[in-house]
């Protein structure tokens, strides 16, 4: 699949989350075989680009790989503004955020709220297209409720107004999280566009994003919390599509590796204090289903610093050895 120039050397992207899908998380994720993974989401507000959350945020510089930076707003000259200094700052990508339900976005008539407002949808898009020379992509779900669901007419103005991508997530706004995910209307936006089209919500496994690649006919897919604790999902399910076989599930000892490794990362990359908060949660994420898992996470969560983070880490792996 091609998103403008570039290139992606697999069907399987990284969703943006925020708190989550940080640099250390990305960069994990595209070296276990995302084609791509998408940034936490930049809000298009200047004002808050002071804070110490937005500014390891809005530097994409030193990352390597295809660098999608999400930038999130309502106001079409702010989104067009934000996406000029993102690609400065070194993102290659520009994704647009239509798909988030938090209310306190939502409030702002931001993220998906903007898919009861196609005319503001089709001003955004121009604005920010105009705004860079970079691809824009944009990231929405099926409509704002099961009473208004329009996201064949929000593809059709994206194509329209030179959007090179689009991810669909199986949900309606006012679904959030909750129930399945539904790919029908996924299946009829790839039909009403030529533009790619990435298929996301509830792919957990290889068999399914076969599956949901096959109903759709959607170019790629995208997985969010299905890669919460389980980066190595993609290389699984990019084995699956390429030869029908399921690969062996990582060992013990690569997964200690891995979940070392990254928290490390988070040490690095945040500071001690913040790193180590981050790591709890990533950790309770690898060790939903180790041996002994919830015991350990109440000792680990309650330690304060790395070094110790990362002693607990190593006894405990010792321990499943």
């Amino acid at each position: 699949m091609n998103i403008g120039s570039y290139r992606l050397n697999s069907q399987t992207m990284l969703a943006p989350m925020a708190g989550i899908t940080d640099q250390p998380m990305r960069q994990l994720c595209c070296r276990m075989g995302a084609g791509l993974a998408v940034s936490e989401m930049v809000s298009a507000n200047p004002k808050v680009w002071n804070t110490e959350k937005s500014k390891r945020r809005l530097i994409h510089s030193a990352e390597s790989g295809i660098r999608s930076v999400q930038i999130a707003g309502s106001e079409p000259e702010e989104l067009a503004f934000a996406a000029k200094v993102n690609v400065d700052n070194g993102a290659q990508i520009i994704d647009i955020n239509m798909g988030c339900p938090a209310k306190k976005v939502n409030k702002k008539l931001a993220g998906s709220a903007l898919l009861k407002e196609p005319a503001l949808v089709e001003q955004i898009v121009k604005s920010v297209v105009d705004a860079v020379t970079v691809p824009v992509t944009l990231k929405i779900r099926t409509g704002w409720c099961e009473n208004s669901k329009n996201a064949v007419e929000i593809a059709q103005i994206a194509e329209h107004n030179g959007i090179q991508s689009l991810v669909v997530h199986g949900r309606t706004r006012n679904d959030f999280y909750k129930g399945d995910a539904e790919y029908d209307t996924i299946k009829s936006v790839k039909e009403s566009v030529s533009i790619p089209v990435v298929a996301n919500g509830d792919i957990t496994d290889a068999e399914k994003a076969a599956r949901v690649l096959t109903y759709t006919g959607a170019d790629a897919i995208m997985i969010g919390r299905g890669a919460q604790g389980r980066p190595w999902i993609f290389r699984e399910i990019n084995h699956f599509l390429e030869t029908g076989q399921h690969m062996a599930s990582p060992s013990i000892a690569e997964i200690r590796s891995i979940v070392i490794e990254h928290v490390k990362e988070l040490h690095t990359f945040y500071g001690e204090f913040m790193g180590v908060r981050f790591a709890r949660k990533h950790t309770s994420w690898y060790t939903q289903t180790l041996d002994q898992g919830k015991q350990f996470r109440s000792i680990f969560n309650a330690l304060e610093s790395g070094e110790d983070q990362l002693d607990a880490l190593n006894k405990y792996f010792d321990h499943l050895n």
